[in-house]
């Protein structure tokens, strides 16, 4: 059996230690080989618009775009269709490789066998 990572990120730049450490967790597991999909949910949906992580700075952590590029690169990366509803973003805004997609996806996720779950 593979092991699965779900990982929900619910805070951005107005949580920025809560933000970083899912974004590390979420890279850290991607270059162990674990299957990793990560959702940008509440505030970290800006993330998933260009250039957006690279105005996040958390003094002593990885720099958000170099390991939101290490989840890309490996993982999947969902932003949550309510939150970018709420935000005026649409799918031609977002960074290549993110999809969007709701509630259902998630919890289709989340309850696959040998998943396991986290919310930042």
């Amino acid at each position: 059996m593979s092991k699965k990572l779900v990982i929900k990120v619910t805070a951005g730049a107005d949580a920025p230690e809560r933000c970083s450490q899912a974004f590390t967790v979420a890279a850290v597991a991607v270059a162990s080989g674990v299957e990793v999909s990560l959702w940008l949910t509440g505030e970290s949906a800006w993330f998933a618009l260009p250039g957006r992580a690279a105005e996040f700075e958390l003094p002593h952590s990885a720099p958000l775009p170099e390991l939101l590029d290490g989840v890309l690169a490996g993982g999947r990366v969902t932003l949550c269709t309510q939150c970018a509803a709420r935000r005026g973003i649409e799918e031609k805004d977002v960074i290549e490789g993110v999809r969007i997609a709701g509630a259902q996806v998630f919890v289709s996720e989340i309850t696959g066998e040998g998943v396991q779950a986290l919310v930042y």
